[in-house]
């Protein structure tokens, strides 16, 4: 098995987390309302989601992400 020493990961950055940590409870809590018939705050999560992408975004820009400045790739082990 080889092991690439140079990968910091596919998306394993502080922007690529706080979106999909963002999305992730959009998407539950938008399950949730939509079991309780609730559409408007289905529509709500639907957004929430959107920013979660948004915010990864800005953060990747700001050097949160794989390749930016303000990011320092930690060992896999």
């Amino acid at each position: 098995m080889s092991t690439q020493h140079g990968d910091p990961g596919h998306g394993d950055s502080p922007a690529a987390w706080t979106a999909v940590v963002v999305m992730l409870l959009g998407i539950a809590a938008g399950t949730v309302f939509f079991f309780l018939h609730n559409a408007t705050m289905v529509w709500v999560c639907a957004g929430v989601v959107v920013v979660g992408a948004v915010l990864g975004w800005i953060l990747a820009k700001a050097g949160f992400g794989v390749n930016g400045p303000k990011f320092s790739p930690k060992p896999h082990d």
